[in-house]
């Protein structure tokens, strides 16, 4: 009973190794910059356009941006369905920044190189942002609905123009928890708990039976043995008795007995 009660056990931990995805580091959360334009007044295009994810840009001196999920700070994405995020950006050089596009990447966590999937690219006509002002700009993507539940890095870069150079930012290098659509209730975390109610029946049971063994045992211990002897006169005793009541008594019913 003990053999199958670790071989199921065994079984189940082996199983559930296969439903750890590894696991990224955030990073904290931005605050989103002032002076959010309108996204009517940015001339967004669309994501069918040139894809810049081949193409590598330098940071421009002086622009900095920072991001922000405003309707997700947990950073948790249900796959298949649009996300947003809020890309801010401070222009303090002293000409104006056309912005291009924005796209995302993602990565796994532990090793960038191996690319997971390249997100929608969201390009822009007439958005641009004077020297010593500040803009936000939206970008909605989605991972694929195929995706498997998990960490993941989410690579994100804005491309802009300077005087017709192209140059780029990252806006957000940081972990996302992709979850399977409808819920935070995935397939994971209903085997997670299966593997816990089974853990635990299978504790109760090996505790009830050490249990039972250890009152078997009790039953069966041996009741000690008194031993019963048997009295015995010294015949000294007698001799010192001689001539006393107790030896005439002793006498007279030895004669009664005859």
């Amino acid at each position: 009973m003990e053999i199958r009660v670790f071989c199921v056990l065994a079984l189940l931990l082996f199983s559930s190794s296969f439903l750890q995805v590894a696991r990224g580091q955030s990073d904290p959360a931005a605050e989103v910059v002032e002076g959010t334009e309108e996204a009517g007044d940015l001339g967004i295009v669309g994501d069918d356009v040139q894809d810049f994810s081949s193409e590598s840009y330098t940071p421009a001196a002086g622009v900095e941006t920072v991001c922000v999920f405003p309707k997700n700070p947990s950073k948790v994405v249900a796959a298949g369905e649009e996300c947003e995020l809020l890309v801010g950006m401070k222009n303090d050089g002293e000409s104006h920044l056309n912005i291009i596009a924005i796209q995302a990447s993602v990565h796994l966590p532990f090793d960038h190189r191996y690319l997971v999937q390249n997100l929608s690219v969201q390009a822009f006509n007439n958005a641009t942002v004077p020297p010593s002002a500040q803009a936000t700009f939206p970008y909605i993507f989605a991972v694929s609905k195929f995706m498997q539940p998990g960490s993941f890095d989410l690579v994100g870069t804005i491309i802009y123009e300077i005087d017709q150079n192209a140059y780029q930012n990252v806006f957000y290098n940081g972990t996302i928890e992709v979850t399977e659509p409808g819920g935070l209730l995935s397939v994971e975390s209903v085997f997670l708990f299966c593997l816990a109610v089974a853990l635990l029946s299978l504790l109760g049971f090996w505790i009830r039976g050490q249990i039972q063994n250890l009152s078997k045992k009790t039953k069966r211990a041996p009741k000690a043995k008194v031993e019963v002897g048997t009295a015995t006169t010294d015949a000294s005793t007698d001799e010192w008795l001689q001539g006393t009541a107790y030896s005439q008594s002793q006498a007279n019913k030895l004669k009664k007995k005859k």
